[in-house]
């Protein structure tokens, strides 16, 4: 199955997550990635660590893509509030991880910013669902949580590689499919990160964009990590 949306560059697929202690880690990791990542995701620990409107400024400075990954949780109208002040900070995309009406809000002062909807976090998986109350399969729950972000006006989802098809095959190409927990070689079970696929097992699922973290992040060079994960993309989408 094709990635849903082809004139997406090949080279801004891949989503480096920059889950490091501070501004000062992230930054020396994309000097060292320099023009083989050209978008970035930044999340709670660096959100925690301080300086992380500065980091912002610095990756959009530096032409860099940047994926705001917050997962906002409010009432609606708090949600609302937080996107619409992000939408003039200059980032590309952040993420939303509520109910209907906390969607309907994300997605009302948006502008520019496109705005995802988490379905089911790629660490959890059938038995994790049960837990929290959830007495159904992780693909059920993922398909209505991607339906419900279509009808509020969402641009996408975070997804697992591992359901991609299935929204590919139910809703087509009207949603951005990102995908995270993505792993070169078969997970270790030390990993926290349960449902993943390799970057071309994602993007023949349907991914359109693929998030990589430690995979890179922990390579003896991360640099040629990034280039080898690119050329990866690179010839999957020529040959598509």
């Amino acid at each position: 199955m094709p990635t849903a949306h082809p004139d997406i560059p090949a080279a801004e697929r891949l989503i480096v997550a920059l889950d490091l202690p501070n501004a000062d880690a992230a930054r020396a990791l994309v000097t060292e990635l320099g023009d083989a990542v050209g978008f970035y995701k930044i999340g709670l620990e660096l959100c925690m660590a301080g300086g992380y409107f500065e980091l912002l400024d610095w990756l959009k400075a530096r032409g860099k893509k940047v994926f705001v990954d917050l997962k906002f949780f409010d009432v609606p109208e708090t949600v609302r509030a937080a996107v619409r002040a992000l939408s003039h900070r200059g980032a590309d995309m952040c993420t939303v991880h509520g109910n209907q009406g906390m969607m309907v809000a994300a997605a009302q002062d948006k502008g520019a910013l496109k705005v995802l909807a988490v379905t089911v976090l790629t660490s959890l998986d059938r038995g994790d669902l049960l837990d929290l109350g959830f007495d159904c399969d992780v693909e059920r729950l993922v398909l209505s949580r991607a339906r419900r972000a279509l009808a509020t006006g969402c641009d996408g989802i975070v997804s697992s590689g591992l359901e991609a098809a299935a929204i590919r095959t139910e809703l087509g190409a009207r949603l951005l499919v990102v995908t995270p927990g993505i792993r070169p070689v078969d997970n270790r079970s030390e990993d926290d990160q349960k449902r993943t696929l390799d970057a071309v097992g994602a993007l023949a699922a349907g991914a359109d964009y693929l998030v990589v973290g430690r995979p890179i992040r922990q390579a003896p060079s991360p640099r040629r990590m990034a280039e080898a994960m690119q050329a990866q993309i690179a010839t999957y989408c020529a040959a598509r």
